[in-house]
């Protein structure tokens, strides 16, 4: 098991935006889905502590979040967010950033191709990227860091249908390429069928259902 969360809550301006979540997240491909406003984003950046919840517990294999360091738990659990937000200057630049911030060697060929990319966009400017090509290269970022886990925040809303299949494949296709876990967050049920094995359906902050997408998605 991956993240085990009991009794997860909280709150913001005084609104509850997590209320009492328990739920086991499993290896492989996991979709959180639910409607804008469930709490979907930010049950995501609980599980690499860019949150903490006011009450509850959360556990990454079997030990308690508290009790990683934040910054080593992100090198482990990466996440990539909704909007690109690359680093001024190159693509390589940014993925060598990224693993010199974990310690590691950075093969950027290597990051480039799991990311759907050409090698050749190691040395492009972020800055005339097209959105689609930035969220591929926010992926090969992420993966400089040889995470774990990919923590995915809803990777394809800003892009058009062209570029959605082609990060949706790009996905597949890495989880058979590497020993990675993904955590996407969608707000279609449809994207979560193509992308992930099990499901954790939020609705106004709860769990509305979880496990196998033919039981969490009716």
């Amino acid at each position: 098991m991956l993240f085990e969360l009991r009794d997860v809550s909280l709150t913001r301006g005084g609104r509850p935006v997590l209320d009492s979540i328990g739920v086991e997240i499993h290896s492989g491909a996991t979709a959180i889905v639910g409607p804008s406003g469930s709490g979907k984003s930010t049950l995501l950046r609980l599980l690499n502590r860019l949150a903490d919840p006011d009450t509850g517990t959360i556990s990454y294999r079997d030990r308690p979040l508290s009790e990683w360091d934040p910054l080593q738990l992100r090198r482990e659990v990466s996440l990539v967010p909704q909007l690109p937000a690359l680093l001024e200057g190159t693509v390589e630049s940014n993925l060598r950033y990224a693993a010199g911030l974990a310690g590691k060697e950075l093969d950027a060929r290597r990051c480039l191709g799991h990311a759907g990319l050409d090698s050749r966009f190691a040395e492009r400017d972020v800055s005339k990227l097209s959105v689609g090509e930035q969220q591929r290269a926010m992926l090969a970022r992420a993966l400089a860091q040889e995470p774990a886990v990919l923590l995915l925040d809803e990777p394809t809303s800003a892009l058009d249908h062209d570029a959605r299949d082609a990060i949706e494949a790009t996905l597949a296709r890495l989880r058979t390429e590497i020993d990675i876990s993904l955590i996407v967050v969608s707000h279609d049920p449809e994207q979560a069928r193509r992308l992930a094995d099990r499901a954790v359906r939020l609705k106004a902050g709860r769990v509305a259902a979880c496990g196998p997408l033919a039981e969490a998605l009716t």
